[in-house]
């Protein structure tokens, strides 16, 4: 038996892992390990192919349509009508943009004489023992050792254990962009982030939508007034199914049939059958750790199925202890999930390979999220369900300041109505520290940034208020006026 191929660095996964090689590691040897991202395997990773960046430019574009609409634009006095929209040309516009960067980017990596020092390998790795690899590649298998391992292999959809689900081959994120054109109906599994992004999408496009939600509110992890509001305005929009469990799917001839039943079984509520042309699963997705056989390495492994790390990013074995010269970063390890979270831990990662003795941690900044439906929504800290909590254990007191956005200015020239659509701050009474802040608006995104930097760097809810001027008549007087009610 030949002896592995070793190598200084093994690199798994291109997502964000690949802003890790650079001239820092032009003297050592890297080894970039690549099984690629949906049905096709594109090289790049989730966010660039398959996430955040189509579905962003999906979303704005069934914003567009969503404005063209009659009863939208008639409150403006506009004369329109949506004559429809036209899915290939959507598909066509927006993965002309993304292939390319997708294909330039392995090439790149593949032959460019800046990484002369790095061989690409695609196919998927799983570990045979600690830091040893099995590629399987189509040209066969490659046995891979190293000297330091960063993981950064990602997750894919979660597909539920329920009877038929798998057989009906229902589309998932990874699929459901590049339909040659959409079903006339479709039925959402799933209540959270992915789900209420593409309802909103599929719902502007013409699909006729169902949410399908074992809760009684949609994104029920959230603060409990924003999971509220988003209840009731996808409600009004589409037809939501709440406390639904799913107990069986069939795919038949004419589309697929789902039985669902009530979460609750005091519920008052018969069983009943939904029949739509076609099923997305959007229940959340499942860490890349299987894939990779990570246990096989030592690596611990949580009930959730993540790589276990500390805050530098240095994965963990299963009592908990430190491997020395393994790293995981992102969603094969993180359960927020989110890309500027596996960004930020790419750089501390990367930071602490070349720095073994002047360590950086990873869990030293206040964690925002946004959803990109309608209306868009964004939060970062406590809710206020937990900022309640930690004030009755730790003896502190908290203030809750409440704006709707119908209430400023520009939002008279969006025609908002109130009560609806708001922002929501959490701050500690005697200092003024913003504990939480929750958004329901238009751009909510970008409305909290800047509480979000007032998390970051300390500063207090007066002061963010009081200490600079903000634009009159702007959108982020929202924000303005809700930090006043708390200084």
């Amino acid at each position: 038996m030949s002896a592995p191929e070793h190598f200084d660095i093994a690199l798994i996964g291109s997502g964000s892992g690949n802003s890790f090689p650079g001239p820092e590691f032009a003297d050592k040897s890297i080894v970039y390990i690549d099984r690629g991202v949906g049905p096709a395997h594109i090289f790049g990773g989730t966010c660039l192919n398959v996430g955040c960046i189509p579905t962003k430019m999906f979303v704005h574009t069934a914003t567009v349509a969503e404005n063209a609409k009659e009863e939208h634009a008639k409150k403006f006095g506009v004369d329109s009508k949506l004559g429809g929209v036209g899915f290939p040309a959507v598909r066509e516009r927006i993965f002309n943009r993304i292939d390319p960067i997708s294909h330039g980017g392995e090439e790149y990596r593949a032959s460019h004489p800046d990484n002369a020092n790095l061989t690409l390998i695609r196919g998927t790795a799983r570990f045979t023992g600690p830091k040893r690899l099995a590629v399987e590649t189509d040209g066969g298998t490659r046995e891979i050792t190293a000297d330091t391992v960063l993981l950064a292999a990602g997750s894919r959809p979660a597909i539920p254990g329920i009877p038929g689900l798998k057989e009906a081959k229902p589309l998932t994120s990874d699929t459901i962009m590049r339909l040659e054109e959409l079903p006339e109906s479709i039925a959402i599994l799933g209540s959270g982030v992915i789900a209420l992004e593409f309802a909103h999408i599929l719902d502007a496009f013409g699909v006729d939508v169902h949410l399908i939600a074992r809760s009684e509110a949609l994104l029920r992890a959230f603060d409990e007034d924003i999971a509220r509001r988003i209840t009731e305005v996808a409600s009004a929009r589409y037809h939501v199914h709440l406390n639904a469990s799913t107990t069986r799917v069939r795919r038949t001839a004419s589309g697929v049939e789902i039985d669902l039943e009530p979460s609750d079984p005091a519920a008052d509520e018969a069983p009943r059958t939904l029949t739509v042309a076609d099923i997305l699963v959007a229940t959340g997705r499942t860490p890349n750790s299987d894939l990779l056989d990570a246990a096989a390495g030592g690596i611990g492994i949580d009930d959730a199925g993540r790589v276990m790390v500390d805050p530098y990013q240095r994965a963990l074995d299963p009592s908990g202890q430190v491997l020395d010269g393994i790293y995981s970063i992102g969603d094969l390890s993180s359960p927020a999930q989110l890309k500027h979270v596996a960004n930020y831990e790419l750089k501390v990662a990367r930071h602490n390979i070349l720095n073994p003795h002047d360590l950086r941690r990873s869990d030293d900044m206040p964690i925002p999220a946004a959803v990109f439906t309608d209306p868009h929504i964004a939060q970062v800290g406590m809710t206020e369900r937990e900022a309640r909590e930690w004030a009755a254990t730790a003896g502190r007191e908290i203030r809750v300041a409440r704006q709707e956005f119908a209430d400023v200015a520009y939002g008279w020239a969006m025609e908002l109505e109130a009560p609806g659509d708001f922002v929501k701050i959490i701050a500690e009474a005697d200092t003024g520290r913003i504990l939480g802040a929750h958004i329901i608006g238009p751009e909510a995104a970008t409305l909290i940034q800047v509480l979000i930097q007032a998390m970051s760097f300390g500063l207090s809810a007066r002061d963010v208020a009081t200490k600079q001027y903000w634009i009159h008549p702007a959108m982020p007087e929202v924000i303005e006026n809700a930090l006043l009610q708390l200084a």
